[in-house]
């Protein structure tokens, strides 16, 4: 086999907005005099036990009351452009859209290419669930919920630089990981999109052309065809993480009855 793909799991904890406003509900910003910054992420190898955990706090020179994300996104970016797939909850409206902003904001060029699996519009997608948050999810799927965060009140002092605040906030970020990845491998069967990972990352070896296009087991069975008007796809369901996929395509062949004029 070749080098597996890297599948991450990914969550970031933000800054609030600091501005000016006239009232203190349903208002406009007037003017911004602290944009949107990352404090906290969290991230983990899809199957690795240990959740990597990186807040502000983390690095040499912080202070507290000082919100400069710059070495955090740093690294991060490092973790982007090391990606093939990133899972997120989200992550397509949020996480990955922070990220870019602070990747630009720092003078970070874009990370190479990878492919995006955004759990929430899974769920939205091919499910109709009660709710579709993460914590909601989890809970329906008996897979956990959330780690308490403490409320706006857990950010406020994370801000100030109290370390108590730091942990709360690094804790309830780990715990996201851990409940992204139980829900995205019990979604993961119905991901009718899901990127091929045999592209990826292809396996090597006669076996290769059996291996789950999502897991890349080889424990892959065949049941039945997907039917087009000029052709048929062999089907394959995956022992191991129930997935579906097809084969190479097959173009039926047809004889041609040629008509006589009586």
């Amino acid at each position: 086999m070749s080098n597996p793909p890297n599948i991450i799991l990914l969550d970031v904890e933000t800054s609030p907005i600091i501005g000016y406003t006239w009232a203190m509900y349903d208002t406009n910003v007037l003017g911004v005099i602290e944009p949107v910054k990352i404090i906290c992420c969290a991230w983990k190898r899809l199957g690795d036990e240990k959740v990597q955990v990186k807040a502000l706090c983390d690095y040499a020179g912080y202070k507290g009351g000082v919100v400069d994300d710059k070495k955090l996104v740093t690294e991060l970016w490092k973790v982007l452009d090391a990606a093939d797939v990133v899972i997120a909850h989200n992550g397509d409206s949020f996480d990955i859209k922070v990220l870019n902003a602070r990747f630009v904001a720092n003078g970070l060029n874009a990370p190479s290419d990878y492919k995006s699996i955004d759990t929430l519009k899974v769920a939205k997608k091919h499910f109709r669930f009660n709710n579709n948050s993460l914590n909601q999810l989890g809970q329906f799927l008996k897979e956990g919920k959330k780690a308490a965060d403490g409320g706006f009140d857990t950010w406020q002092k994370c801000m100030a630089g109290d370390m108590a605040a730091w942990a709360i906030m690094k804790e309830y970020n780990v715990q996201d990981i851990n409940l992204l990845e139980r829900v995205y491998l019990r979604l993961r069967p119905f991901m009718s999109s899901h990127p091929n990972l045999n592209m990826i990352a292809p396996l090597k070896g006669k076996l290769a052309g059996f291996a789950c296009t999502v897991c890349q087991s080889l424990k892959t069975m065949r049941r039945g065809f997907s039917i087009t008007k000029a052709g048929r796809y062999q089907r394959y369901q995956c022992t191991d993480c129930g997935s579906w996929s097809s084969g190479p395509y097959e173009k039926t062949k047809v004889n041609a009855l040629k008509g006589q004029d009586g």
